[in-house]
């Protein structure tokens, strides 16, 4: 089998993404279902709740790329930063980058993903370790600094919802 089925029971091919098969409502429901760092986290944090804080954290311009930076992950699911940065997971990258440039496309977003993006997801990363981990056993060498404020993660029907708000907010 070389498609996935969807929330709202679309086919979808992961590895041949076609523009007419992503549906904003299918990407909201699954991020808000997956939990942020495998799910080693001490509460559940959904990748949908993380993607609305990267967009409340960057210009106007660039909100909508902070919501929809980890969309491929609806349909592909995620592998951790030491995977992602290995020889062997260039072919889950690959698959990645095709998705996430169908999606600015479909979206109405510039290709490639602006630096500023990945700056503030990195922002988020920190807070999130500092807020949602336990203490680490050694340092992850990230040089972002965290946000002032405190995480407190929404559920996921929560985390849906205002997702799907910024959406349309950001339209």
């Amino acid at each position: 089998m070389s498609w996935i089925q969807t929330y709202l029971g679309k086919q979808f091919w992961p590895l041949a993404p076609r523009a007419e098969d992503l549906d904003i409502l299918d990407i909201a429901h699954s991020l808000s279902l997956q939990c942020r760092f495998n799910g080693h986290s001490r509460v559940f944090y959904s990748v949908a709740d993380h993607s609305v804080r990267v967009a409340d954290n960057l210009p106007r311009d660039l909100a909508l790329w902070g919501l929809l930076h980890d969309a491929a992950e609806a349909y592909l699911g995620d592998l951790s930063r030491p995977l992602k940065s290995q020889v062997e997971a260039r072919w889950f990258n690959d698959a990645e980058d095709r998705l996430l440039k169908v999606i600015a496309e479909t979206y109405g977003l510039v290709w490639p993903m602006p630096s500023q993006v990945r700056a503030v997801d990195d922002v988020l990363l920190v807070t999130e370790a500092r807020d949602l981990m336990v203490e680490p056993p050694a340092d992850w060498f990230l040089e972002a600094e965290p946000l002032t404020g405190h995480i407190e993660p929404l559920g996921p029907a929560a985390a849906e919802a205002l997702f799907l708000e910024r959406y349309e907010a950001l339209r």
